[in-house]
């Protein structure tokens, strides 16, 4: 996974010192593992052409990578949870799935990855888009377990999303098993 950072400074002479500076004093999650040179105006949140994201969700309970992932009994119908996923990329509006009284200009993201796969006793859920909007991604998720649980029809989804409205059966999951797993800049 990588993440970036941005920060102004004068031009470094030795940018493989400097890193291994940074990482002797930084806590052990966090490494640094490249610097370079971007133009004075690049911004690391708003020049993102795209970001994914990974939901992990674990059928089986594991005492390995504590607060990595959601555990949840039972297992779900991949093909069930993928047709909820790729309606989704039908919409560009994600007012249905976006906390409420936030402060963003529009409910318009392009999402062009939204898939399940089943690796073991676990599901991971890849979701790709030029933006985000706060509690996104947890909500689809939820949306997509109800829907898998029978709980939620697409019909209801996709009303829901074509009328910019609630489903009436919310749920965010917890937020343990999102995880950032990449992000796209035009200059890189």
């Amino acid at each position: 996974m990588d993440y970036y950072a941005h920060f102004d400074q004068e031009d470094i002479d030795d940018i493989a010192q400097l890193i291994y500076r940074l990482n002797k004093i930084l806590p052990p999650d966090i490494a640094i593992h490249n610097i370079q040179k971007v133009h004075d105006d690049a911004h690391a949140r708003f020049d993102a052409i795209s970001r994914s994201y990974v939901y992990h969700l674990h059928t089986a309970k594991t005492p390995f990578s504590p607060n990595s992932f959601y555990y949840r009994y039972g297992a779900s119908d991949i093909d069930t949870l993928n047709q909820a996923a790729v309606l989704i990329m039908n919409f560009t509006d994600f007012s249905t799935f976006c906390k409420l009284h936030t402060d963003v200009n529009t409910m318009n993201c392009k999402v062009t990855e939204s898939k399940w796969v089943k690796v073991g006793d676990a599901y991971e859920y890849h979701i790709t888009s030029d933006r985000f909007l706060r509690g996104m991604i947890r909500l689809i998720v939820g949306m997509c377990l109800n829907v898998a649980r029978g709980k939620l029809s697409l019909e209801e989804v996709s009303m829901a999303l074509e009328n910019k409205d609630r489903t009436g059966h919310d749920w965010s999951v917890p937020a343990e098993g999102l995880f950032l797993h990449s992000i796209r800049y035009p200059y890189l």
